[in-house]
């Protein structure tokens, strides 16, 4: 199949290299001239694991290309997927104006039969939106809108998209849904479900899901809190409850709170789909509340430990991105707790395998950044994990207190065992576990 995808954001260049990677011919659509000028040159804008090697074999092969232009873009195609921004307002609810802008340029230029697919998440009603826009221009015989929620976790997007739980897709036409059903079958000949349903379900499900994964993590944190005060350990509590199939065991490690470009908007989003249809949603009010709070935790346990001064003195910090296997740092914990240390007049150097460069776009020369792990250690008087990355499980602790100032660890990821913490002589604060201690403050 000839396909269009509008957008080469996470989603839209995730999409669209996975479905030439089933043989479809792909056109990438995208205003940055830029951007789109190093992509026909090799260059991947994202990091994504396994996505650099698709998206190179697939170049190559001439089933992905990439323009600027619109309307040749989507010439041949059968399906336009727009796979845009819905960045959130300040009041919570999607901005819409680069989907139906595009919609509106969509209906000058089409000429024949095409799917147009909302892959971005939106709203409750968008598809009637975009409908609408097409329509000002457009036959309604020229064009079919269909809802396709995408279901992706950033560092594991490539395996969600190419192997996925389920597709669901929004449609109330035949035409349209058979269309749907041929490009998706590739993708589900395990057997898993592509669904098909009208288009508010299909947009409701988007943003009930991750609103759902959202209020797993925000009450496990909640009971990692508890914990801390009652003396409970939340790593036994989560495996007592994770094994109970009707919880399950995914979204119940504890940290310091939830980021990226899904969770906080989406569940915003929602909020404001119930406020304006005069519901009062109040698991979602506590959902975010609890969010915003957790992302201070960490920097609150350092603060306390030092009294509440800490100018002058440097921190470590192991991991900025939202979470591990990715780039992302949209509303990542990292940024607050950076924010929070450097108010206070504390020193930053910081590591991430792939994070950095964002961060420096934020913080400068505010912060230090270096090459490796253990180096941010060096003449540090403490330690802050914060993501979760697979190098930051297995270090030499020996090295680590060889290069710290003193033996301290704030860990927002609950890595380390406690046991060998105690047995290693570090003063270890984790999530809603025991504190490990052996230092006096006279010791700091």
């Amino acid at each position: 199949m000839k396909l269009a995808v509008v957008g080469t954001g996470y989603v839209g260049l995730v999409s669209g290299t996975c479905f030439a990677e089933t043989g479809n011919q792909v056109v990438c659509i995208d205003i940055d001239a830029d951007k789109v000028e190093k992509m026909k040159n090799g260059y991947v804008p994202i990091y994504e694991p396994g996505l650099e090697a698709m998206f190179e074999r697939n170049t190559k092969a001439g089933r992905l290309s990439f323009t600027t232009n619109l309307e040749e873009g989507i010439k041949d195609a059968e399906v336009i997927f727009l796979a845009l921004p819905t960045p959130p307002g300040e009041d919570g609810s999607a901005d819409l104006s680069y989907i139906l802008g595009v919609a509106r340029d969509l209906s000058f230029i089409i000429k024949d039969y095409k799917v147009i697919v909302d892959k971005s998440t939106v709203p409750v009603g968008t598809a009637d939106k975009v409908t609408a826009a097409l329509a000002d221009n457009l036959d309604d015989d020229l064009f079919d809108v269909v809802s396709n929620p995408e279901f992706l976790r950033e560092g594991v997007a490539v395996d969600d998209f190419m192997k996925p739980d389920r597709v669901v897709i929004g449609t109330n036409s035949e035409k349209a849904t058979a269309i749907m059903q041929r490009l998706y079958e590739p993708f589900v000949r395990q057997g898993n479900p592509i669904i098909f349903m009208d288009e508010k379900s299909a947009e409701m499900t988007k943003y009930a899901a991750n609103s759902f994964l959202a209020t797993k993590i925000s009450f496990m944190n909640e009971i990692a809190n508890l914990c801390e005060l009652t003396g409970a350990d939340v790593d036994n509590v989560r495996i007592g409850i994770g094994t109970d199939t009707r919880i399950g065991k995914r979204f119940l490690f504890p940290g310091v709170g939830y980021g990226g470009s899904c969770f906080p908007k989406d569940v915003q989003a929602l909020a404001k789909t119930a406020n304006e249809n005069k519901y009062d949603f109040k698991i979602l009010k506590s959902v975010m509340e609890v969010n915003r709070l957790q992302k201070d935790i960490l920097s609150t346990k350092i603060l306390n430990y030092y009294n509440n001064d800490i100018e002058g003195k440097t921190f470590a910090i192991w991991g900025l991105a939202f979470k591990p296997n990715t780039d992302d740092i949209r509303e990542a914990p990292a940024l607050y707790i950076i924010e929070n240390l450097l108010a206070k007049g504390a020193k930053i150097k910081a590591f991430d395998p792939e994070a950095m460069d964002n961060v420096k776009a934020i913080f400068g020369d505010k912060i230090t950044f270096v090459d490796e792990p253990n180096e941010a250690l060096i003449d540090a008087d403490a330690l802050a994990i914060i993501t979760e990355w697979q190098v930051f499980r297995t270090p030499s602790f020996k090295v680590m207190k060889e290069l710290l100032k003193a033996p301290v660890i704030f860990d927002g990821r609950n890595l380390y065992d406690l046991e060998r913490m105690q047995e290693k002589g570090f003063h270890y604060e984790s999530i809603g576990r025991q504190l490990v201690s052996q230092l006096a403050h006279a010791d700091i």
